[in-house]
């Protein structure tokens, strides 16, 4: 095995352990927006809220839900065959290895393309996500102060 292939596997494996990581933070976040939904709708039911309390947390939820809808985007499987399983499920057995052993440089390219959406998406949404939470914050200190 000469250097060259050596380098392009550690590449492959280096990209996949990077959406596998990806893939783990947004599902710790869609997880932390859902119970910051979930309990924000629980406290908003039981107190009177005042109209800018109403306005700051509407758009704070509103950001949530944003955020929850880029983190299901970034992790919405890719059925398109361009790379991986789906590809595969269409080739012979002898075709999957003509297709590994010839192909290995466009595979990392199409998965460094995905990973890079993937990080793209999550970052929008931990930006939506940290704004909401603000927002969510403001609206909780108009309810506490009473603001009219």
């Amino acid at each position: 095995m000469s250097a060259t292939d050596r380098n392009l596997i550690t590449a492959h494996a280096e990209v996949k352990a990077e959406i596998t990581r990806t893939d783990t933070k947004t599902a710790l976040l869609l997880a932390f927006v859902g119970a910051l939904l979930a309990g924000a709708w629980t406290v908003a039911r039981d107190v009177p809220l005042t109209v800018p309390a109403i306005v700051a947390g509407g758009a704070g939820l509103a950001l949530l839900v944003g955020a929850a809808g880029l983190l299901l985007w970034s992790v919405r499987p890719n059925l398109s065959g361009r790379h991986g399983f789906p590809l595969w499920a269409t080739l012979t057995a002898d075709q999957i290895g003509d297709a590994v052993a010839s192909d290995l440089a466009a595979d990392i390219a199409g998965l460094s393309r995905l990973a890079v959406a993937k990080f793209t998406c999550l970052r929008r949404a931990v930006d939506l996500t940290m704004t909401g939470g603000a927002l969510l914050i403001l609206a909780a200190l108009l309810t506490a102060g009473g603001a009219a």
